[in-house]
């Protein structure tokens, strides 16, 4: 695996710890801006909104430009929207600060995603994408907890701050081990990269995507509450149990990434189904305190174990578009992040509690298993026209999978 894709997975550690570290800082920041949990939980779906719009949005408009350059851009003005946040003095100038870090952090994905892939050959794409989403894994692992820690004692703002340094760290590993990579001999066509979403099988991941992300992360938004009000947890205990989904996200990244290639199918349907009955499990057993520290860590193993083959899979079906693909799960991951959180709180808005939330989840990652059924029905019936493309040709941008066999499946 080049270097330069675990130098993607690093930078994303800072990306990855600003997009979930709020779910550990929500009543600090709910108490401090002087609006309810529910409201401040929006800032996650802020985040989420500002990734939906940026990936796509800023995929079409650096089609053309230098990888490289436009990732350093990228970087900045991410780190530069997280000190936005740290100063800002009130709630919407925060929910602004979110939704430009959101962009910039949608734009980096979505051209780093796309870099990844083309270092590496076709078998090797699902190694390539868990490299990436380790870095969130470890941002689940020590980000999100560290960010929890600062908020309890040195004040949420401080979190903000951590994070800002994060980027500047990042920005520098970006300008020093990313290569130059040369722009396609034939430029990249708008029309053509758009003609992907045409495509049903295409439309059938974002859909997956969107669901098997969201229904998790309906109830992660608001663990924090959980474990406090539901399972009489002490606030100390947050960073820990955040620190334990972050472990078990760690872990299903690493399998899931070695299993994904030669068994894309069976990792969607066993990880989805594994968070669906976990998430149950959640709901009926939350007011246990063992139970709801067990459950945490395992849902963020079942989790992020599906993750590598939901954005492998994208890039399969939309190999005649690779920017637009990564861009594409980007936006439909954080579609998720998007309905997710705010399914959670409509739940805790008509006082079902914070264990519905795990309910709600739970029928969206149903949903998301009949997507899967259908979406293997189709591959079953459509010939593969996948042509494998040598990572070298692939790393100087001269020719992609994509490219070379158009509608990969």
């Amino acid at each position: 695996m080049p270097i330069a894709v675990h130098m993607l997975g690093l930078a994303v550690f800072a990306l990855g710890t600003s997009e979930f570290m709020l779910s550990g800082l929500l009543p600090p920041i709910a108490d401090d801006m002087g609006v309810s949990i529910p409201r401040a939980g929006l800032l996650i779906s802020a985040f989420a909104i500002g990734m939906v719009i940026g990936a796509p949005l800023l995929a079409v408009a650096t089609l053309r430009l230098p990888r490289r350059t436009t990732l350093i851009t990228l970087i900045t003005v991410f780190g530069l929207g997280q000190v936005a946040g740290a100063l800002a003095p009130t709630y919407e100038i925060l929910f602004a600060s979110r939704v430009i870090s959101a962009l910039a952090c949608a734009g980096f994905w979505a051209v780093g995603a796309a870099v990844a892939i083309a270092m590496v050959d076709y078998g090797r794409r699902a190694r390539a994408m868990a490299v990436m989403i380790g870095g969130l894994s470890v941002a689940n692992v020590l980000g999100v907890p560290a960010g929890a820690f600062l908020g309890e004692n040195l004040g949420w703002r401080s979190a903000f701050w951590a994070v800002g340094a994060a980027s500047a760290i990042a920005l520098v590993g970006v300008v020093a081990l990313i290569p130059r990579i040369p722009l396609p001999e034939k430029k990249p066509l708008l029309k053509k990269e758009l003609s992907i979403y045409g495509d049903r099988q295409v439309r059938l991941s974002i859909i997956i995507t969107a669901l098997a992300a969201g229904g998790v992360f309906c109830a992660f938004s608001y663990l924090s509450p959980l474990l406090t009000d539901v399972a009489g947890l002490s606030d100390g205990w947050v960073p820990t149990v955040l620190g334990l989904f972050g472990a078990g996200a760690l872990v299903g990244t690493v399998i899931g990434g070695r299993v994904a290639d030669a068994h894309l199918f069976g990792v969607l349907l066993s990880g989805i189904a594994a968070s669906t009955v976990l998430l149950v499990a959640l709901a009926l057993f939350a007011a246990t305190p063992a139970a709801a520290i067990t459950l945490s860590f395992l849902l963020g193993l079942s989790a992020f174990y599906t993750a590598p083959a939901l954005n492998a899979r994208m890039f399969n079906v939309a190999g005649a578009a690779p920017t637009l693909a990564g861009a594409t799960t980007t936006a439909a991951f954080n579609l998720g992040n998007t309905g997710g959180p705010w399914l959670g709180g409509t739940v805790i808005d008509l006082d079902f509690g914070y264990a519905a939330t795990a309910w709600a989840g739970a029928a969206m990652t149903v949903t998301a298993i009949v997507g899967v059924a259908v979406s293997l029905r189709l591959h079953r019936g459509t010939p593969s026209r996948v042509v494998e493309t040598s990572a070298p040709a692939a790393a100087t941008g001269t020719a992609t999978a994509g490219e070379t066999a158009t509608g990969a499946r």
